[in-house]
């Protein structure tokens, strides 16, 4: 046998091995990803709870001379997600909640909140085209939901009640929110845990 030839079909059986390695992991990733339950948002105690009416706030627009209303009761339910300009995670975020507020417009207004500089948030406004959003500057709101950290969102019904909330740093995270909304269930957790105990009883 010749050196190429050996070589040759070495190289096969190399790449056989790595080929099959893959498909192993691959099933093995399917295996985990089916085992782990789904994480929502992560749930802060502290502040209004779910369930309960939220605190009333008047506030105004940065991005237009009405005031915004928050907690009190409307034709739509309420995101307020609360950021800085200086948060990577909630840059990040930004697409999903623009992606969210095409989708569930109808029925869902989108509403920034932070504090601080309102001339560096203008430009933050600007640089990520947030103009068409309502964007309120209120260290009493932040106060108010308990935020401690960010990004951090809260979910308001149409009667100015809290249906969600929570620390979220990711696209699943942020839908868990509108998952609790549609079901009435403050947390994913606690819609596994309803379901496992249906499933059991």
């Amino acid at each position: 046998m010749s050196l190429t030839l050996f070589a040759i079909l070495t190289l096969w059986v190399v790449v056989l091995a790595i080929v099959v390695m893959m498909w192993v992991m691959l099933r093995q990733i399917g295996v985990l990803y089916e085992r782990v339950s789904p994480v929502g948002a992560l749930m802060d105690s502290s502040g209004p709870e779910v369930g309960a009416p939220s605190p009333l706030f008047s506030i105004q627009n940065l991005n237009g001379p009405d005031n915004v209303m928050i907690g009190a009761e409307g034709d739509k339910a309420k995101l307020v997600f609360f950021l800085s300009p200086t948060c990577p995670v909630c840059k990040q975020l930004l697409p999903v909640l623009a992606g969210i507020r095409s989708e569930e417009g109808d029925r869902v207004d989108v509403v920034f909140a932070s504090d601080g500089d309102a001339n560096k948030h203008r430009e933050f406004i600007a640089k990520n085209r947030l103009k068409d959003y309502p964007y309120v500057l209120s260290a009493d709101l932040g106060m108010g939901y308990r935020v401690q950290r960010l990004p951090f969102a809260v979910v308001i019904d149409a009667e100015g009640i809290v249906r969600a909330k929570g620390l979220v740093n990711n696209r699943e995270q942020l839908e868990s929110l509108f998952n609790a909304l549609e079901r009435g269930v403050p947390s994913v957790q606690e819609l596994v845990a309803i379901r496992e105990m249906e499933a059991v009883g």
